[in-house]
């Protein structure tokens, strides 16, 4: 598989992975400064943004084909940050294949099985769009917001919306894919240690990492710190994007 990605920068390899229902654009602030010191790579995971579709969206399998492009891009070590889903890919890169990863920044998730739906009220809204016409943005803004209360979060979802040769308009992401292997996505089932520096950023207000996972995080990342953003949710990275860049600087410079 051939992974649609961006490279912008010179120097040591750093490569952003974004989450769920997101694309290579997502971690785009932190790409542009980070290209000042480093060359990063952004891609679209599969079933995301220009990246092919495909059914298998187990950790183990994301992981290796996030191996693959590594090779086709001949990098032999590289710097992983990951948000959300793109962090639990890139912490089974890092736990699955140590050797490749030089340092490994994890963005506001857990390396465990959540076991709350948080994203039921998206799957609807997106499949009742999917199962309409869109002659225009409005008309997937309209019927998202019957089932989306989060104005955020359907901005966030009409970043992947785009025009087809036939004129209407489309999700870039599958839905299908990712509804079929929601509980994998969200579960997390590698058993296995990574020794190299770690850098767990946390959102101040996120229910995403919480103390009780913190033996979790030590025991698979003993060399982790943590970092708390104060006063921002999942998308820190959106919320606080100069503060975000400088923490992840401070750590890579380190």
């Amino acid at each position: 598989m051939f992974l649609n990605f961006k490279v912008q920068g010179t120097g040591q390899p750093v490569l952003l992975i974004h989450g769920l229902f997101g694309d290579l654009g997502n971690l785009g602030g932190i790409a542009r400064e980070l290209a000042k010191t480093f060359q990063v790579f952004q891609i679209d995971l599969p079933n995301h943004g220009l990246s092919p579709h495909d059914p298998d969206v187990s950790y183990q399998h994301q992981s290796e084909i996030v191996v693959q492009f590594l090779a086709q891009q001949k990098i032999s070590k590289v710097t992983v940050i990951g948000h959300s889903m793109g962090g639990k890919v890139g912490m089974a890169v890092a736990l699955r294949y140590s050797e490749l990863v030089e340092q490994l920044i994890v963005i506001d998730i857990a390396p465990i099985a959540y076991t709350h739906n948080m994203h039921e009220a998206v799957f609807r809204g997106l499949n009742a769009a999917r199962n309409e016409v869109l002659s225009s943005r409005k008309d997937a803004q309209d019927i998202l917001q019957n089932y989306i209360v989060d104005p955020g979060i359907i901005q966030f979802l009409m970043k992947s919306l785009a025009k087809t040769s036939q004129g209407d308009f489309t999700f870039r992401f599958n839905i299908e894919n990712l509804e079929q292997g929601y509980a994998e996505i969200m579960g997390w089932s590698i058993d296995a240690v990574y020794n190299g520096n770690t850098l767990f950023l946390k959102g101040g207000d996120s229910p995403y990492i919480t103390q009780q996972h913190k033996a979790n995080i030590e025991k698979a990342f003993p060399n982790a710190k943590a970092h708390v953003i104060a006063n921002t949710g999942h998308w820190l990275h959106a919320e606080k994007p100069e503060t975000v860049s400088r923490v992840i600087n401070r750590f890579l410079q380190n």
